[in-house]
């Protein structure tokens, strides 16, 4: 198992910023998430994911700092969410935290959705 990085896309779809590391258990994404093939750019992700609960079961510090996402982003999301609550409930640590701004109430709406829907916890923290 290694690190999985990305760098964000810009063009006529948009793709964030990626960043999970194995030796510390940070995964992080970052900026704006506007695909038409989103499937094939959060599989990998969700998939990672599930490897490092099974294989190296070290706690995770999980960050989302996206400014903007669509609709078929945010099911990746709550798949997303959703393996770390199971991992949490098998006995991982786990911490999610998700940056926002203040000003987008829609963004809290929806990460409040994701708390209900998942079960899991997730520290609202306003971007600076």
């Amino acid at each position: 198992m290694k690190d999985l990085i990305l760098e964000s896309e810009n063009g006529t779809y948009t793709t964030p910023e990626v960043n999970f590391n194995m030796i510390t258990g940070m995964c992080e994404i970052s900026g704006e998430s506007f695909l038409e093939e989103t499937a094939k750019f959060y599989a990998p992700l969700s998939d990672w994911l599930k490897l490092y609960t099974v294989q190296i079961k070290k706690p995770i510090i999980f960050s989302l700092k996206l400014t903007y996402f669509n609709t078929s982003t945010s099911k990746w999301i709550l798949n997303i969410l959703n393996v770390l609550q199971e991992f949490n409930e098998d006995g991982g640590d786990v911490i999610v935290n998700w940056y926002y701004d203040e000003d987008d109430i829609d963004m809290i709406d929806d990460i409040e959705d994701y708390e209900l829907d998942t079960g899991i916890n997730i520290n609202k923290i306003p971007f600076e």
